[in-house]
């Protein structure tokens, strides 16, 4: 689900926002996995519901539910940073909450992250590792693994996570999903347990770029409990070129890695999801301008094997030291060591760190923004725990320097690789450049500027699957056999209806258009097959299925699976899901609590 579907349907009078909160609250309740750590008492769920029949339905973010990372304080819900023995209930709302709540969202409850917001997998946390919404063997990525799954999987349109050297991204890449890391200080962090407290960002994971900018207006201002906060960031508007809205135009000058300076860790299938990453861009309009990230790379490495991790120590070290039994023995490693950490090394190192920040000015005088894998790779969880260390460090290869000199980033999915795992890049930008930032990564989603209709190109067709030819579906190596590639995942237009077909084997759901009531739009996976190989898929497909002309949200049209509206008569409808896989989902969540 998306904020803008949602306040169509609350202004529309086809959705009712109790019934949409309630529904959220009873699928985290439900939930099967770790992603949730606590909810929010459902007394205080129905007091902020009882405040909107009141409240202007123009609020930015009337009813939508959110979830929230559990070292982000909620008001009488427990806040533990993953770990029981720290526990504690606060009698006030974190900024970013409390800004949120005054904006009509409504707060479902608290989601799982490595402990003490150290980590870049997911895995170091006692209530259970996340795994990525894609394929269970894989991590989620971390620190902010619950908010990024419980957004993947449909059940809020919005989480909030926090981000110090990629904790905000690194998960939105491994999920599919949106990661929107602010200018450090124009989201307020008081009432964040803090990492290390100078680089800490709350940051925001969505289903797509329309929905960061909405949060992103509500949670921001200044917050008078921040030492760190901005009050007057730096506008978007006029100025420099990395300051104009310059994501609605094609033509951007976008700065890349020159290809010898990346590293994919021995991963192909992520090397060549790059190169289309490039190829897209090109499309769009954007020029490449080659860039030496050398300074990059160098801050990148501070983070960790420099004096930072002394900031972690001083934010909860003296606690890991009396409570050294409570702790996950990786994260108290990592955080004891900023004890012994000498002054001269930390003055040293921060004069380094400006140093770089100068060697890579020259970045922002060439290019509007910086693109670059979120993560060189993604590992199963098998793969972590073998090298926990190393590998979790190999995963903020492209996103620790960014806090560091102190700049914004959003991390978008990309087109999935070639073994149907996800992909993402990051753009990058100088601090107080949000705006412009974001236009930009509304223009990535967007496909390329041309005359073409997506259905055919080049003697191939694009055809939209929605049921058991999706990937990791029963039917979906009938794709895979005929040479069929995975583009993108996006959603229909909002006039389809979706139903599960019943007896069908495997199970098989039945996609209807032509209702006029808006919906959420259903997910689809886009697969790009040659005509021929198409041709075979069509006469093997049994009724009451058929392919179709299916119109995407937009306004694109593809071939893809329709059902015979005859064939969805007493059937189950479930287009409230919005998706074949979150209807699964909810099945198993189900069954699980019996």
């Amino acid at each position: 689900m998306s904020i803008a579907t949602l306040l169509a349907g609350y202004r529309g009078g086809s959705l009712d926002p109790a019934e949409v909160v309630e529904r959220a609250y009873e699928c985290a309740r439900s939930a099967a996995g770790p992603a949730w750590i606590s909810l929010a008492p459902w007394r205080d769920v129905k007091a902020w519901l009882a405040q909107l029949r009141t409240a202007s339905p123009e609020l930015p973010l009337y009813g939508v539910p959110f979830a929230i990372k559990d070292n982000i304080d909620l008001a009488g819900t427990p806040t533990t940073a993953a770990c029981p023995a720290f526990a504690y209930t606060p009698d006030v709302s974190a900024f970013a909450v409390a800004r949120l709540i005054a904006a009509g969202a409504i707060p479902i409850g608290k989601t799982n992250m490595d402990q003490f917001a150290t980590g870049l997998t997911g895995t170091r946390t006692p209530y259970g590792a996340c795994a990525s919404v894609a394929d269970p063997r894989y991590v989620s990525g971390g620190s902010s693994s619950g908010s990024a799954v419980v957004v993947a999987d449909g059940t809020v349109p919005f989480a909030l996570a926090t981000d110090t050297a990629g904790s905000g991204r690194v998960p939105a890449a491994f999920n599919g999903i949106v990661g929107f890391k602010p200018t450090i200080g124009r989201i307020g962090t008081s009432g964040v347990v803090p990492a290390c407290r100078g680089l800490d960002c709350v940051s925001v994971l969505t289903a797509d770029v329309a929905d960061a900018a909405r949060v992103l207006a509500a949670a921001g201002g200044p917050d008078p409990g921040d030492p760190y906060a901005r009050a007057s960031p730096r506008t978007d508007a006029g100025g420099s070129p990395r300051e104009r809205p310059l994501g609605a135009a094609v033509g951007a000058r976008i700065a890349v890695a020159r290809r010898d300076q990346l590293s994919f860790c021995g991963d192909d299938q992520a090397a060549g999801a790059w190169e289309r990453a490039l190829q897209h861009a090109t499309a769009l309009g954007w020029e490449l301008v080659e860039i030496d990230i050398a300074p990059l790379t160098e801050a990148a490495s501070l983070l960790y094997d420099g004096p930072w991790v002394a900031a972690r120590y001083a934010a909860v070290g003296s606690f890991i030291a009396a409570h050294a039994h409570d702790v996950d023995p990786i994260v108290r490693d990592v955080i004891l060591a900023g004890r012994d950490t000498a002054a001269v090394d930390a003055f040293r190192a921060a004069h380094r760190v400006r140093e770089l920040a100068l060697q890579s000015a020259g970045i922002w005088e060439r290019a509007d923004a910086l693109l670059l894998p979120t993560a060189p790779t993604l590992y199963t969880a098998a793969e972590i725990a073998d090298q926990p260390l190393a590998r979790n460090a190999l995963l903020g290869t492209y996103t620790n320097f960014v806090n560091l000199l102190d700049l914004c980033a959003i991390a978008l999915p990309a087109a999935a690789r070639a073994d149907g795992l996800p992909f993402g890049v990051s753009l990058i930008a100088p601090a107080g450049a949000d705006g412009a930032l974001l236009a930009l990564g509304g223009r990535w989603r967007d496909e390329p500027a041309d005359d073409a209709d997506e259905d055919q190109r080049g003697g191939t067709v694009a055809l939209a699957v929605v049921g058991a030819h999706l990937s990791g579906e029963p039917l979906n190596n009938e794709l895979v056999a005929l040479g069929a590639r995975l583009v993108r995942t996006t959603r229909t237009a909002p006039t389809y209806r979706l139903y599960e077909l019943p007896g069908s084997v495997p199970a098989k759901p039945g996609l209807v258009n032509g209702d006029p009531t808006a919906g959420p739009g259903i997910e689809v996976e886009i697969w790009e097959l040659a005509t021929e190989a198409f041709g075979r898929l069509v006469a093997a497909i049994p009724a009451p299925l058929s392919i179709g002309t299916l119109a995407l949200r937009d306004g694109r049209s593809v071939k893809g699976f329709l059902c015979e509206a005859s064939a969805v008569v007493g059937a189950r409808e479930i287009t409230e899901h919005g998706g074949w896989r979150a209807f699964l989902q909810s099945l198993a969540a189900r069954s699980a609590t019996h």
